[in-house]
């Protein structure tokens, strides 16, 4: 059975804005029992979500189950006051702040904490970001404070430096990861961190038109080599394809995540996500 280590059930993969529209004044039940029922009828029975504020996540969680399915989440995502991510998460200003989001996610039954530490590709210009990751002290303490509270953590995360900090404090996972070094994967290696490089939400984007092609194309490969040299030094990869984001819909594009993978990974594919899917489903 399949996997798909990143979804946004909140999410459509066209039109970001009517999709949370469709869920703000409650989940859409029938729309996520939709989904639901694509993803078992294509073999898929562990879906993660990467959260969001409106409960969709948490009642795809509530129904999964009537398909067979396997569902986590974070609940709402948190994120730094001024940062990347508020549109999604829930805003912390300072450490005392989010010490009591992690406890109220506790109490509220997440399944474990997501954080949003750097900001996003800019998909027009190769090797830029949106913005720096947080400072490697403040992601130390961020990781400290969910770890403590036996949470596991999941980190959006691109940058080699935001990475490397973040796999140095001990994340559980990363997602997404643009443009890695060596010293950022020999850091999630050394802390057995899962990195799910959802070569999908770029490899998806060839073609559409929407941004610079050569750029895309660019951050495309970047990303497929580190998947590639990741495996290599034995590091833990899970499928995790951003399903919801723009040109992910749900469903072909967690199977595409799966294509997009075996073309970097090659002969080695299955048994080394078999290792990282193992990983998330015993952690998370």
């Amino acid at each position: 059975m399949r996997a798909d280590c990143h979804i946004h059930m909140v999410l459509n993969g066209a039109d970001w804005r009517g999709a949370i529209g469709r869920h703000r004044n409650g989940p859409d039940r029938e729309w996520i029992r939709g989904r639901l029922r694509e993803y078992a009828a294509a073999g898929f029975a562990y879906l993660r979500d990467g959260g969001d504020k409106w409960g969709v996540g948490a009642a795809a969680r509530e129904m999964a189950g009537e398909w067979g399915i396997t569902y986590r989440t974070p609940l709402a995502p948190l994120v730094c006051a001024g940062h990347y991510g508020g549109f999604i998460g829930e805003k912390y200003s300072d450490l005392r702040e989010y010490a009591a989001l992690v406890k109220q996610r506790r109490e509220q039954g997440a399944d474990f904490i997501k954080l949003m530490i750097s900001g996003i590709m800019d998909f027009d210009r190769f090797g830029v970001l949106s913005e720096e990751g947080l400072p490697p002290e403040m992601i130390r303490e961020l990781i400290h404070i969910a770890h403590a509270e036996g949470f596991a953590v999941m980190c959006h995360a691109n940058g080699a430096r935001t990475v490397q900090a973040a796999a140095e404090a001990g994340a559980d996972s990363v997602e997404h990861g643009a443009y890695l070094d060596g010293d950022a994967l020999g850091a999630m290696k050394e802390s057995g961190t899962v990195w799910c490089p959802t070569l999908s939400a770029i490899g998806n984007l060839r073609g559409t038109g929407r941004f610079d092609e050569k750029a895309v194309s660019q951050i495309y490969e970047s990303a497929a080599e580190n998947v590639r040299r990741f495996a290599q030094i034995g590091g833990l990869i899970a499928p995790g394809s951003d399903a919801g984001a723009w040109a992910v819909p749900h469903v072909r594009g967690s199977a595409d995540e799966y294509t997009h993978l075996a073309d970097a990974l090659g002969d080695v594919c299955l048994p080394a996500l078999a290792a990282g899917t193992a990983a998330v489903r015993s952690s998370f």
